[in-house]
């Protein structure tokens, strides 16, 4: 069965999308703005309770690699192509997950998303002031990425580190997160046509700031 568009337009109206490169502040924002106006949080990975135990290796091979996975030193020692590769099919495989949880939520609440569905379908499902771009620089994505108490983070640390040649699975892994955050991509999401929101790296503390400039665009202040 094929749902159309504008049918799944209307039934996500009151759906809020975050999206966009690795430590830009996605969480944060949906964090606070979550809290700030009473919306459903759905954070990073929000579909996974369902899409782990429902994906099938046919239809959606890239979710299952990690539940066939028997050692996780073949997860960061993987090639950074393959690492890239991987990541961007995984945001598409879950987009059916993301569309399906999301549209089982109450529908006379706002719900703001930490989500990883492609542009394409996000012009397709929503609209421009439902949608969010947020944007960091590719050296705080891939020089800070191991900086956060991120429980999944540390675990990938831990990983690294028990490996044979830690310094060199690092930087293998480093080059991964490099292309996933590549000028490419960068550009990709820059360039979507929907609100963008770029990250300085000044060591300012902005997330009020931020917060308030995404309220604003969307509608919530």
């Amino acid at each position: 069965m094929t749902i159309a568009n504008n049918i799944l337009k209307h039934y996500l109206k009151n759906v809020y999308f975050i999206t966009g490169t690795a430590y830009a502040g996605k969480s944060t924002a949906v964090k606070m703005l979550s809290e700030r106006y009473n919306m459903v949080f759905c954070g990073e990975n929000y579909h996974s309770a369902v899409s782990d135990v429902v994906a099938e290796p046919e239809a959606q091979p890239d979710i299952c690699y990690l539940n066939n996975l028997t050692d996780w030193k073949d997860f960061v020692t993987r090639t950074p192509e393959e690492y890239e590769r991987w990541i961007y099919s995984v945001g598409k495989e879950a987009a059916e997950f993301e569309v399906a949880e999301l549209l089982s939520l109450v529908r006379n609440r706002k719900v703001i998303v930490d989500t990883n569905i492609p542009l394409e379908i996000l012009r397709e499902i929503s609209d421009y002031n439902r949608v969010a771009v947020m944007l960091s620089p590719q050296s705080m994505s891939v020089d800070r990425f191991f900086d956060r108490e991120d429980p999944d983070k540390r675990f990938l640390l831990r990983v690294i580190e028990s490996c044979k040649d830690p310094a060199a699975v690092m930087e293998n892994y480093r080059r991964g997160l490099a292309r996933i955050n590549s000028r490419e991509h960068y550009d990709r999401y820059a360039n979507s046509g929907f609100f963008t929101v770029v990250r300085e790296d000044n060591g300012e503390d902005t997330r009020e700031k931020v917060c308030d400039i995404l309220a604003k665009h969307f509608g919530l202040a």
